[in-house]
């Protein structure tokens, strides 16, 4: 398979059975990575003493409570994955209101991974804050704000939001968002589940979400944000 080139970015993987991994540092390091293992009792010192890291992953199984700990630390020095037992709504959203940059289930699929890393590095080089009206997005820590306050997303509704942001003016079909969300993440979303998507999320940052004018329903076409 084609290889991804990262220029030996260098990543900590913080677990608590290195011996479950072997496969997939493996495979990061075939893939270019320069990959250091520790434990979750020790990620943070591990990552201050050895010195500069490109990204960490966060697999506390049995330790979920000492991985979020981790994680709202570490997410201030570098970008963080984790790996969550579950896709559900409330690990997601525990996971990235808590400073997580992203997140996958196990059990873990490695060339997912190696997408979702990929993203976050892309990511990192633009660290420009979007706007629009009284919204403000930070594209590299995913924090989302209205009129300054933060709003918190879950993962889907916020790459859905950087997809309107992504394509101001511009009308989507629902076709189209559906194949967005599905090259971005994986994720499989079927059209009824989309409306109750748009739904929450304008619920969210609209002033008013039965007049909504952040992300406009453009009849018979889709959505678009923008005038």
């Amino acid at each position: 398979m084609h290889q991804l080139s990262t220029n030996s970015i260098s990543l900590m993987l913080i677990t608590e059975n290195r011996h479950n991994h072997y496969s997939l540092v493996q495979f990061l390091t075939d893939n270019g990575f320069d990959v250091t293992i520790t434990s979750c009792e020790m990620g943070l010192a591990a990552i201050q003493q050895k010195g500069s890291f490109d990204l960490a992953v966060i697999d506390c199984a049995s330790r979920a409570d000492n991985g979020i700990t981790l994680c709202k630390k570490l997410h201030k020095i570098l970008p963080v994955i984790m790996i969550e037992g579950s896709d559900d709504e409330i690990c997601t959203t525990a996971a990235l209101n808590n400073g997580a940059y992203d997140y996958i289930a196990r059990p873990v699929r490695q060339w997912e991974l190696l997408a979702r890393i990929k993203n976050i590095l892309r990511r990192g080089k633009n660290t420009d804050i979007l706007h629009y009206g009284n919204l403000s997005v930070d594209p590299v820590r995913g924090v989302v704000r209205r009129n300054g306050e933060e709003v918190f997303l879950s993962a889907l509704e916020y790459r859905i939001l950087l997809i309107f942001l992504a394509n101001k003016d511009k009308v989507l079909t629902r076709q189209q968002l559906l194949d967005e969300i599905w090259n971005i993440g994986g994720d499989y979303v079927n059209d009824n589940t989309l409306t109750v998507y748009i739904k929450r999320i304008r619920e969210k940052i609209e002033e008013d979400p039965a007049a909504p004018q952040t992300i406009k329903t453009v009849r018979g076409k889709g959505y678009k944000i923008g005038n």
